[in-house]
């Protein structure tokens, strides 16, 4: 198995030849979704354009906006920002959540074509390697989403570290990992305390090295990406 790696804010790199793409963002994008999915939603649907998500949530049952804009703000008239600990004690069973973001989302629509496709986050990596090893790839490409012009994109370079280590039968030390997502520049920012729309309760969920047992593949449906916890 061979390994490659994607920046998604690198203008000079917007599409790979592998054959699985693992779209990583840990902070907090697809730690949210995986927090829905834990808390029982039938499907969390990616939809890029925030303007869109109310149309799609009028054409499902029982369907929860959940997203933020830039720098983590959440999006005017949503149900929920992009806050995993906000979701953690929400009962979402038999409920479906579209989720829009300028990171994670938009990576998954970038890399869409892929053959096989993965939303990826540290509280899901155990699974998400087994998961790949399960789909007998013979390249995967990991998008790190994290990473800006302020941010060093750690948390998701650390996730992929895993994800690439477990898969290569490395010795791979949660907790290792989990320092890292913590000490990272986007980290710090939801240690600090002083940005009201980063909590600390995220970073504390986001920082659980294999909290949930499934991954989180990625699939077109009715012109829709969507994710789906594996039966």
């Amino acid at each position: 198995m061979r390994f490659s790696r994607q920046f998604l804010n690198r203008l000079d790199q917007a599409s790979t030849g592998a054959d699985t793409v693992v779209v990583i963002d840990v902070l907090r994008s697809f730690t949210t979704t995986a927090v829905a999915l834990g808390q029982g939603a039938l499907a969390v649907y990616a939809v890029e354009d925030p303007a869109s998500v109310k149309s799609v949530c009028a054409k499902l049952a029982r369907a929860v906006s959940v997203g933020a804009v830039a720098g983590g703000t959440p999006v005017p008239g949503f149900d929920f920002g992009n806050s995993p600990s906000a979701l953690t004690g929400v009962d979402l069973a038999d409920r479906n959540v579209v989720i829009s973001t300028v990171a994670g989302v938009r990576g998954l629509h970038v890399f869409a074509s892929a053959k096989h496709l993965f939303a990826a986050s540290l509280v899901c990596a155990k699974a998400t390697a087994d998961a790949i090893r399960e789909a007998g790839g013979d390249e995967v490409c990991f998008v790190i989403t994290g990473e800006w012009t302020d941010r060093d994109g750690d948390e998701d370079i650390a996730c992929a570290d895993y994800i690439e280590a477990l898969l290569s039968g490395m010795p791979a030390a949660p907790e290792t990992f989990a320092h890292r997502v913590r000490q990272s520049d986007f980290g710090a920012r939801f240690a600090a305390g002083t940005w009201p729309n980063l909590p600390i309760a995220d970073l504390d969920v986001a920082a659980q090295a294999d909290l949930f047992g499934f991954a989180m593949p990625v699939k077109f449906e009715a012109n829709q990406l969507v994710i789906r916890r594996p039966a």
